[in-house]
């Protein structure tokens, strides 16, 4: 595989990474696709199929585990995969276009030991703890129980941060918008010039 730039948000839960990924996917003169991911977890409501994931059963993707179709993957909570399948990086190369991931910190992370100099690797770091709570509880999409263990990952996630090449804060939405613009346009137009 090789092609364009991978340009790799990762976050935990709530800090705002996905709201960013779709502000970025909307410039057209970044030339973004963004990458869907596979997961094994049941679709959520409003969730489609191709556009929001694609949705195997736990049998078809660890199949695709052992057919080594997955550039990367993890079990990210039991029997709960997450994945990038190397066709979906692929499609998107073959567009002409750069592919943008909306990741798990484990996942953007082996995107960047794979692809060292084709990616951009952005941690979105939300203001505190408690500020994710709040939002994670805002959004009424899960239980007291599950946005607990997101909290509790969290943390863990929080201290990979200094492994990604820029921290964004987002304390403001709007500055951290115009902070992931100017990353990913310096970096999308680096390429043009080496080439």
């Amino acid at each position: 595989m090789s092609g364009g730039k991978l340009i790799v948000f990762s976050a935990p839960s709530g800090s705002g990474k996905t709201t960013i990924v779709q502000h970025l996917l909307a410039q057209p003169e970044l030339k973004l696709d963004f990458s869907i991911s596979a997961t094994s977890r049941e679709a959520r409501p409003g969730e489609t199929e191709g556009k929001d994931y694609y949705f195997l059963n736990l049998e078809q993707f660890k199949k695709k585990i052992k057919n080594d179709e997955f550039l990367e993957w993890e079990e990210v909570y039991r029997d709960n995969f997450y994945g990038t399948l190397k066709s979906e990086i692929e499609r998107i190369w073959a567009s002409g276009k750069n592919v943008i991931f909306d990741i798990d910190v484990v996942g953007g992370l082996d995107i960047k030991h794979i692809y060292p100099d084709q990616t951009l690797a952005v941690f979105v770091k939300p203001p505190s703890i408690e500020e994710l709570k709040i939002r994670l509880k805002k959004r009424k999409t899960e239980s007291d129980d599950k946005i607990n263990m997101r909290v509790a990952k969290a943390s863990i996630e929080l201290a990979t941060a200094p492994q990604f090449d820029y921290i964004i804060e987002n304390n403001d939405l709007k500055q951290a918008l115009k902070e992931a613009h100017e990353l990913v346009s310096t970096f999308v137009e680096a390429e043009k010039k080496t080439e």
